[in-house]
């Protein structure tokens, strides 16, 4: 991967949606929600009034509408500003 993000942002593999539910329905894809939790594939050094807290690895949970959608070699990421991020979760 050749992506830096700058600053306060971070680039994350967003997580597949969901494909049945809990009961065992199958979801078509009109129906799939746009997932709220992803992994962190890189991050920026921060700026002098935000130090970065999340790192390279960790699952993080955002908003619905946060960040950005970019395509790279066939794969959807999505790149944020580290204040996007609801929390980090294991």
């Amino acid at each position: 991967m050749n992506i830096k993000p700058l600053a306060d942002r971070v680039l994350l593999r967003p997580a597949a949606a969901e494909e049945k539910t809990v009961s065992g329905i199958i979801i078509p894809d009109t129906a799939k929600e746009k997932p709220l939790k992803g992994e962190v594939i890189a991050t920026g050094d921060g700026t002098k009034d935000e130090k970065m807290v999340v790192k390279k690895g960790d699952s993080v949970l955002y908003g619905k509408y946060a960040g950005t959608e970019i395509e790279v070699n066939g794969e959807q990421l999505i790149i944020m500003r580290q204040s996007d991020i609801l929390g980090i979760y294991e």
